[in-house]
């Protein structure tokens, strides 16, 4: 009888030793012409800035852009069960999905009302 987590634990030590041979051999192998450009960091073609516009502050534009995904979202994953199973659901499954639309419309007219949808 051998203990349930070996094979566990030689698979996490098969995948630590692929991880690190593959950082050593980039490391050895590759390609060693370093230039200003290259070490230099990466901006999207526009110069840093030691000091953020504003005092590093985001807008709040930024924020409202990721609520609006993460409320749509959330709302196409919970619309998905309820478009298979419409069937089954009836007249119960029609309330609830009407109740759940009035609920995320609260959202949508906060963020519209914001100006989250306007682009500038």
């Amino acid at each position: 009888m051998t203990n349930p987590y070996v094979p566990l634990l030689v698979l996490m030590g098969i995948a630590a030793v692929l991880a690190l041979g593959g950082l050593a051999a980039s490391a050895v192998l590759g390609p060693k012409r370093y230039n200003r450009a290259k070490l230099e960091a990466y901006e999207c073609g526009i110069d840093p800035t030691p000091h953020a516009i504003g005092g590093g502050r985001f807008p709040v534009k930024y924020y409202l852009v990721a609520m609006t995904f993460i409320v749509f979202d959330i709302e196409v994953v919970f619309l998905y069960p309820w478009a298979v199973s419409f069937a089954e659901l009836a007249g119960f499954g029609l309330v609830a999905l009407l109740a759940f639309l009035v609920l995320i419309t609260v959202p949508f007219v906060y963020e519209w009302r914001r100006g989250g949808f306007e682009w500038d």
